[in-house]
């Protein structure tokens, strides 16, 4: 068996070419989508994730503004930048990018932006709205996921999916998207971490396996059905190289896999674009 691989890059395409034209409806109305993203200190995978965004905004005609702060500036002087973006009518969505150095309050950092300009999906009011089941901003990363799952067509309703990593901005707003009755979702979830028992056995039940914990390597061959597909959206590097969670070999079992480049990225950055124009398109 050999995994149909899950092209992140090809669907985000498709994706950006549908934002692109709200863009250009967005311009013909004398009106301009704005994101600005606030870096903090110097994390070499940080800062390339928000050029990366940026050269999304050039190629889709979002303008865009940032802010590089010093890793030594306090809570309050973060703050202050959301603050002034917030005010500023130019700004549509704003982008804090995690994670903040240690001893910062990530949580309220985040409560700070204004949730109509929370193109992340993940202040309190819009994870709340998720938690609903009512419209709005979806957490791009899982929204990303789930578009890609739809798109090469892979069974999820009434299926188990076993996620990962219980972080904030992949595995619980997942788990939470996953089991709501919408399409490419309503399945059966479950979460677990490295510190359930019977990890293994739990994988190996799973028909979609999701992987957000940026440990390298961790989801081997023997912990994945035949036929299962398998995503890994944890990442982390070493010697300037991108790792992925999923072992070599998975591919020779599952059915379909994400690539260890170009897999979930693309599709979490197109999510962003899309939120950042849905954002302006409310703004009268």
């Amino acid at each position: 068996m050999s995994a149909e691989i899950l092209d992140g890059a090809k669907v985000a395409g498709r994706i950006n070419m549908e934002t692109g034209d709200r863009v250009a409806r967005l311009h013909s109305a004398g009106r301009v989508a704005g994101l600005g993203t606030i870096l903090v200190g110097d994390n070499p995978a940080s800062a390339r994730y928000v050029a990366m965004k940026h050269a999304d905004c050039d190629e889709l005609g979002i303008v865009s503004f940032h802010e590089h702060l010093s890793g030594t500036v306090t809570q309050a002087e973060v703050e202050a930048v959301i603050d002034r973006m917030n005010a500023d009518p130019k700004i549509h969505g704003i982008l804090v990018q995690l994670p903040l150095p240690e001893g910062m309050n990530q949580e309220e950092v985040l409560l700070r932006i204004q949730p109509e300009k929370d193109v992340d999906g993940l202040h309190p009011l819009n994870l709340g709205k998720l938690v609903m089941g009512e419209p709005g901003p979806l957490p791009c990363t899982p929204a990303g996921i789930v578009e890609l799952l739809m798109a090469h067509k892979v069974p999820v309703e009434g299926q188990h999916v076993v996620i990962i990593g219980r972080g904030l901005t992949v595995g619980r707003p997942l788990a939470l998207l996953l089991a709501l009755p919408r399409r490419g979702c309503n399945a059966a979830v479950t979460v677990v971490h490295r510190g359930v028992e019977n990890f293994s056995e739990i994988l190996r039940s799973a028909d979609v396996i999701v992987s957000a914990a940026g440990s390298p390597g961790l989801v081997t061959p023997e912990m994945v059905k035949p036929g299962a597909a398998v995503v890994g959206a944890g990442t982390s590097f070493a010697d300037g190289r991108l790792l992925s969670d999923i072992a070599d070999g998975v591919e020779n079992l599952a059915s379909w896999i994400t690539p260890r480049i170009g897999g979930v990225g693309p599709m979490t950055r197109a999510m962003l674009m899309r939120n950042t124009v849905l954002a302006a398109e409310k703004v009268r």
